[in-house]
């Protein structure tokens, strides 16, 4: 995976790593943001973010998290929320955490209260009594997504904060789908609905 080293002559810029460029670029990256450095491409992506921020509860280390992330980075989230242990399984994230602004809330009331602050609805996602099918609502521009763990799903304080919640329609047996893969649907709809599908490629 990557390139080797740049085969000269080398670009010029402040955002060019020269050891990037010397020894090669292994990362996982797109291919416009080759031997970029690390500050150089979180600064290209903050010039491009999407409205919507993606929030996770956090009481049982729950190793999805690192799925949402990774999926986060994918849709240029504008920022992901661990909320409630600040330590998480980062394996799963496959390092894009180094380009995905993560911030920690200790407990939900602190997040939605910073949601408040900030003019976002907290829209939560779940198979709840009362929720709303996500394939026919249209999610806010403005928003935050909000995801509770593997199992239990999210908290009453959520469900009770939570401006609506979205449910994911089903249509086998199991009575829930992976939290990972839940976070991946919803942020997709987002995309599909807001997302400018031919903007320039990234690095451009």
């Amino acid at each position: 995976m990557g390139v080797g080293p740049h085969p000269g002559p080398w670009p010029e810029g402040e955002r060019y790593d020269p050891e990037l460029l010397a020894a090669g670029d292994r990362r996982n990256v797109v291919d416009g943001y080759r031997y970029w450095t690390r500050e150089a491409i979180v600064a290209d992506l903050d010039t491009r973010r999407h409205d919507f921020h993606v929030a996770v509860e956090n009481w049982g280390h729950d190793f999805n998290i690192g799925s949402v992330v990774r999926t986060a980075n994918a849709f240029l989230a504008k920022e992901v929320h661990i909320v409630g242990r600040r330590r998480w399984n980062r394996r799963g994230a496959m390092v894009t955490d180094r380009y995905q602004h993560v911030r920690h809330h200790p407990d939900t009331a602190s997040l939605t209260a910073w949601a408040a602050a900030e003019g976002l609805p907290v829209v939560g996602i779940d198979n709840l009594p009362g929720a709303v099918p996500l394939e026919r609502t249209e999610l806010p521009r403005r928003c935050v997504l909000l995801f509770g763990q593997e199992g239990p799903g999210l908290t009453e304080e959520a469900r009770k904060h939570a401006a609506m919640v979205c449910s994911i329609a089903q249509f086998g047996s199991t009575r829930s789908i992976n939290a990972g893969a839940a976070a991946a649907i919803a942020m997709h709809a987002w995309i599909q609905r807001y997302a400018e599908i031919d903007a320039p490629s990234p690095g451009a």
